[in-house]
């Protein structure tokens, strides 16, 4: 059976989202917009690969988002960086749940927000900040992922087989569990995943 918005904000709304308390303050806070639309029969999100050009983060996968600003929610933040970044404005009400923050290694506290729309949007990528931008079906996302090791953690690494290629973690944890949560029905954590020693840097 397809999942619906339906059924993706039921299984959001119980949810028991895991929330990174970082009372020292080390981490800086971001939100990343994990956004459903429909193209044709097909329903899929959107991933980013950023310009070669970027100080920080450079040809890396990622999902529109960014750095949170003084003040404002991890919401707020998700559907501001997905106006700027994309040119596609969603209103709170696109918002159907919120998976687990999730601790980069770049020193990120990720809020990962899930939004709906039963459209295909214009869109309008900025230069700046997007190099690429591929629609991943759900057929994708549904595909096994990839799990490995390295020597220099014992955490399992995880990677995902979308956009034509291999994208690993901070983009594949969250976007593993949003296939999990949302598509799935299962409960799945990610917040244990590693993330490949070039994401360390």
């Amino acid at each position: 059976m397809e999942t619906t918005r339906e059924m993706a904000a039921n299984r959001l709304q119980s949810w028991d989202r895991r929330v990174i308390d970082d009372v020292d303050g080390k981490l800086r806070k971001s939100a990343v917009a994990i956004t459903v639309v429909r193209r044709g029969e097909m329903y899929g999100i959107w991933v980013a690969r950023r310009p070669k050009t970027m100080r920080n983060h450079a040809n890396q996968f990622a999902l529109p988002g960014g750095r949170c600003d003084a003040g404002e929610t991890a919401i707020e933040a998700a559907l501001r960086e997905l106006h700027e970044e994309i040119g596609v404005e969603l209103t709170q009400d696109a918002v159907i749940g919120v998976l687990d923050d999730y601790e980069t290694r770049s020193g990120y506290l990720m809020t990962p927000v899930v939004c709906w729309v039963d459209e295909d949007p214009a869109i309008a990528p900025s230069p700046d900040e997007i190099g690429e931008l591929f629609f991943v079906t759900f057929d994708e996302l549904r595909r096994p992922p990839l799990f490995s090791t390295i020597p220099q953690s014992p955490r399992t690494l995880v990677a995902l087989q979308i956009a034509g290629t291999v994208v690993h973690a901070p983009t594949a944890a969250v976007i593993y569990q949003f296939a999990e949560v949302v598509l799935a029905g299962r409960d799945t954590r990610v917040y244990d995943l590693e993330q490949p020693v070039f994401a360390w840097q």
